[in-house]
């Protein structure tokens, strides 16, 4: 049975939430109207068809929020530089939480949040990318993560991840999720989406000690001579190359790349946004092309110790990697808890667990994870692709089909 003609689930709360959703008149979100929101999208999944959403959120209102959230995360830089508030540590003060793939699971990332401590002034979020694309609700939960980030800009972070892709998205549900729910408006609202994703930035740099982005490190755009570094003790530290005179990109280039593309290039002078949403960690040395994907790169330790000896990191944060993708990596560590480290550094069909990690000051380089099991009962829908037909975990995908011009404002 398709999601559209799933009957309602039996009604888990008492009352119907305040719905429809209105926006603000003055623009100006507030913790209540993100917590009606919150009640609205969640009673919503368990007691209405997909196609009654607009009943819950209009359309009016989705333009809104879409197109407030888009003007400052357009204006956002590529790496974002966070500096974590002062608070009270003994109450969860100052802390970073990092989250990685959500991927339309809406009730978990709900519980998230609630177990995590929600957003606030002394608390800060990085949300690494995946928002939609194979749950059933991709849709209720980018748009809740854009609402906490319009009112609260400077302490949640909303990275791009790899699904945030119009080629992602037209094979893994996304489109046919908003065209189900929003009907003829349809189009409209995955093309505002789309506009959206380009605004996300592509990694952030956590108190200057910790690089967080969804798949990783990256290549430079020229060739350059390698410049030599002093490491520990005195070490020389050279900029690892690899097949085809590969090397390690600076921060400097990630700057500049052009991250307002629907789908990543596959050749020519903007590839960085592609290494940093596709790349993943490998246990062999030096650069090489990520053949298994098709775009991006696999990076080897010695390319991580010369990253964070460069910019005197701690740190990397990635995510991009679920089980099914490290069942075929026997080189590498499972992430059936939800995580895995690698290289020293953080690195259903699928029954795994979730997890998420925290950042405690005063030196926040030694993370915290925090494992959850999937929320259950969840409401019985079914994916809005087919899992059987689709390669789930995004590789030999037909990436010449991609399209990667810019997305027209609407």
């Amino acid at each position: 049975m398709s999601p559209e003609n799933s009957p309602p689930a039996a009604d888990s709360v008492s009352s119907s939430p305040n719905i429809p959703i209105s926006w603000p008149p003055d623009g100006s979100l507030t913790r209540e109207w993100i917590d009606d929101l919150t009640a609205a999208f969640e009673w919503s999944s368990r007691n209405l068809l997909p196609s009654d959403l607009p009943s819950v959120f209009p359309f009016d209102v989705l333009h809104h929020l879409v197109l407030a959230a888009s003007n400052i995360l357009h204006q956002e830089p590529n790496c974002v530089h966070i500096d974590p508030p002062a608070g009270d540590e003994a109450r969860g003060g100052g802390r970073v939480v990092v989250v990685g793939d959500v991927h339309g699971q809406l009730h978990d990332v709900l519980f998230l949040l609630r177990d995590a401590g929600f957003p606030s002034e002394e608390r800060t979020f990085v949300f690494n990318g995946d928002y939609v694309d194979r749950g059933a609700w991709g849709l209720e939960t980018f748009l809740l993560l854009l609402a906490w980030k319009v009112y609260l800009p400077n302490r949640v972070f909303l990275l791009r991840g790899n699904h945030e892709s119009k080629y992602c998205t037209s094979m893994y549900g996304f489109e046919k999720e908003v065209i189900t729910k929003f009907g003829n408006l349809g189009q409209q609202v995955y093309r505002k989406c789309l506009r959206c994703f380009e605004g996300l930035p592509l990694a952030t740099i956590i108190a200057s000690c910790v690089y967080t982005a969804h798949g990783g490190l990256f290549r430079t755009v020229a060739v350059i001579p390698s410049k030599r570094l002093k490491g520990k003790k005195g070490r020389k530290l050279r900029s690892p190359t690899g097949r085809a005179s590969l090397k390690l990109g600076s921060l400097e280039e990630l700057s500049r790349a052009r991250r307002t593309v629907l789908d990543p290039p596959l050749e020519g002078l903007n590839l960085i946004p592609g290494d940093v949403l596709w790349s993943d960690p490998s246990s062999s040395m030096g650069l090489s092309p990520n053949k298994e994907r098709g775009i991006g790169l696999l990076w080897g330790p010695d390319c991580s110790e010369y990253f964070l000896s460069k910019y005197q990191l701690k740190l990397i944060i990635r995510s991009h990697e679920g089980p099914d993708a490290r069942d075929k990596r026997h080189d590498m560590k499972g992430i059936q808890d939800g995580y895995a480290i690698d290289h020293e550094a953080t690195d259903v069909r699928y029954k795994n667990r979730g997890a998420y990690i925290v950042l405690q000051p005063p030196d926040f380089a030694t993370p915290e994870f925090h494992t959850f099991e999937a929320v259950k009962p969840r409401p019985e829908v079914n994916p809005y692709y087919d899992f059987k037909e689709v390669i789930d975990s995004d590789e030999e995908l037909d990436f010449e089909s991609m399209d990667h011009s810019s997305v027209a404002s609407t």
